[in-house]
């Protein structure tokens, strides 16, 4: 019994033993799994720095940064060169003085802290998850500061722009097709200015869709003011704000031009809709054409003067876009394919329409549709006037709550009413 006994104890003991070595060595590969999880996070955030630093050297821009990391083949060997390694390659003094003694390494360090706290993270160009469309464009951002979502940068989208002065036309035409795109799959890339840009945002929001913003101030300055609940919705819908310039970067005019070419950079292509002949948007358009994008406008009223910029794309080629379905069929069919909802599988495939069905209407409400346009405002007061004695004042405004309620028409300031499309 005592041998038996003996023999069940060292069974228990080794069978103990076994499991100990079982965990530990279970303890062993998750360590080292941290460990190489850390390593990496470690090496890119590092490299983040770096660039950053590049980018916050004086008189480097972009262009000049990428060209100094390729010829000492790395971004490290340009922090590990002399002053005169760096002035030999082509380096004014301030940049070179500035990296070989450490002061842009400094600026990063500061900058980074002020990064964190605005709740950004920081995308290097090397970075993995760095957009590859926009990469592929002649001066990229070496870095790229992001709040929100950094995945929805690489999804495909378009840009949409415009006046900062549209009329009622040229805002309902971009929430329309701002909106009908994001059904569809696609992100709205925009640079969330008065008038086109936020009516872009707005749409994507409306349809529970994602949207980007890209700043030409820096990622914690918002511009404009009024726009921040916009900015929180974007966020809480997985969209992101981003920008190239650096923390606390005030609205220098200098800096929109100079962001647009990240906004068609990211993009598939870009959609116009109202401009002036002078408009920043024609920079923007510009670039497509150099980035090989996609241009697609909508056209207008050739006696309004913000019809200039999309009427004249498109004499010089641009797709004349009236629906979601002119900036579908120019996608590729692969693509397509990709972005199809699959509730859509169970649906018959629909028509884009800019008519509306008003059978479904009740007496005085037809009336005040069949008054209304959607490019040009109508006071209330002149809706009374062309109704009455055929339908009373109570009616009209009864009318005008349903239709408006139904988002079949909206309200502009002062009691004038447009058609929604």
């Amino acid at each position: 019994m005592q041998a038996g006994r003996a023999g069940r104890a060292r069974a228990t003991l080794l069978r103990d033993g076994r499991h100990k070595q079982a965990a530990e060595t279970l303890l062993d590969s998750a360590t080292i799994m941290e460990t190489a999880a850390l390593q990496t996070a470690t090496t890119t955030s590092r490299a983040a720095g770096l660039w950053l630093a590049l980018a916050l050297t004086p008189t480097l821009g972009p262009s000049r940064a990428r060209k100094l990391v390729e010829h000492f083949d790395s971004i490290e060997n340009v922090f590990h060169a002399s002053l005169t390694e760096l002035e030999a390659a082509g380096l004014p003094a301030a940049a070179a003085q500035s990296i070989a003694t450490g002061k842009s390494e400094e600026l990063a360090q500061e900058e980074m802290v002020r990064a964190v706290a605005a709740g950004a993270q920081l995308l290097a160009l090397s970075d993995p998850a760095y957009p590859p469309r926009l990469k592929q464009i002649y001066d990229p951002p070496v870095v790229l500061y992001v709040r929100g979502e950094v995945e929805v940068l690489s999804r495909p989208g378009i840009a949409l722009v415009g006046t900062r002065h549209p009329t009622p036309y040229g805002i309902g035409m971009a929430e329309r097709l701002a909106q009908d795109l994001v059904n569809r799959g696609l992100v709205i890339f925009s640079g969330m200015a008065r008038g086109v840009d936020t009516a872009g945002h707005r749409g994507a929001i409306h349809a529970k869709g994602k949207t980007v913003a890209v700043f030409g101030t820096g990622v914690d300055v918002l511009y404009p003011r009024e726009n921040r609940k916009l900015s929180e919705q974007i966020l809480g819908l997985g969209g992101a704000l981003i920008s190239e310039f650096a923390m606390g970067t005030f609205a220098a005019p200098q800096n929109f031009p100079i962001r647009n070419r990240i906004i068609s950079g990211l993009s598939l292509g870009v959609l116009v809709v109202e401009a002036g002949e002078y408009s920043g948007t024609r920079i923007t358009a510009r670039c497509a054409l150099e980035q090989n994008r996609d241009l697609f406008a909508v056209p207008g009223n050739v006696t309004n003067k913000n019809s200039w910029g999309p009427n004249t794309l498109i004499k010089q080629g641009a797709k004349l876009t009236a629906t979601w379905e002119d900036v579908w069929e120019e996608l590729p069919a692969e693509l397509q394919q990709q972005l199809v909802p699959e509730t859509s599988e169970s649906k018959p495939p629909s028509t884009a329409s800019l008519f509306e069905d008003d059978q479904a209407l009740g007496p005085a409400e037809r009336k005040i549709f069949a008054l209304l346009k959607p490019d040009e405002a109508t006071h209330i007061d002149e809706l009374v006037e062309r109704l009455e004695p055929d339908v009373s004042s109570s009616e009209i405004f009864a009318a005008l709550f349903e239709l408006e309620l139904s988002g079949k028409i909206r309200q502009l300031p002062g009691k004038n009413f447009v058609k929604a499309f």
